[in-house]
């Protein structure tokens, strides 16, 4: 690792920092604010749910070739893999907001075992998004800054991590989805 590499790196770090505080923060925020509440005419965007559900099932597809692709030393591809999965990844939280800000809640109508599953990927689900917004970023900034032996580190985290968010994402979908109004 060269010096240079290094300073690359920490002139990312408060961005970092900033974004991964701010993003959860903003997200727990705005999630009790529904549009409507507050005077505003808008149509519930009941279409988002299905989108924002195949779009964290394509950033876990895209996860999984980028993976293959770097494993094959196609680093050009992997690149243009994880720099989408990031933009997805951006999208599908916007899209997740827009509906949250114009919908009502969707309770969770199984029982049984099932409930206890579905509250438990809910969950996971959940926390792990927090945790892995810092992860994806410190990971891309390794990259960019060609420090590739750290960048390798946290990206053995980084990778599991990100693709059981996708994954459960789509989960929590096909699981909820029944109870849509």
């Amino acid at each position: 690792m060269n010096n240079n590499s290094l300073q690359n790196e920490k002139k990312y770090n408060k961005w970092i920092v900033v974004l991964s505080i701010a993003i959860p923060i903003i997200v727990a925020a705005l999630f009790g604010v529904n549009l409507r509440d507050f005077g505003f005419n808008v149509q519930p965007l009941t279409m988002l749910p299905p989108i924002y559900a195949t779009i964290n099932g394509l950033t876990a597809v895209i996860l999984i070739i980028a993976f293959f692709a770097i494993k094959n030393k196609n680093i050009v591809l992997h690149e243009n893999l994880m720099t989408t999965a990031i933009g997805c990844s951006a999208v599908f939280l916007i899209l997740y907001m827009a509906y949250h800000m114009t919908s009502d809640s969707t309770k969770f109508g199984g029982e049984g075992l099932i409930k206890y599953v579905y509250y438990f990927v809910l969950i996971t689900h959940i926390l792990l998004s927090i945790v892995i917004i810092p992860l994806v970023l410190i990971t891309f900034v390794r990259a960019l800054s060609e420090n590739f032996e750290r960048h390798k580190k946290i990206a053995r985290i980084t990778f599991p991590l990100w693709l059981y968010v996708a994954v459960s994402g789509v989960v929590v979908y096909l699981m909820i989805s029944p109870y849509y109004v």
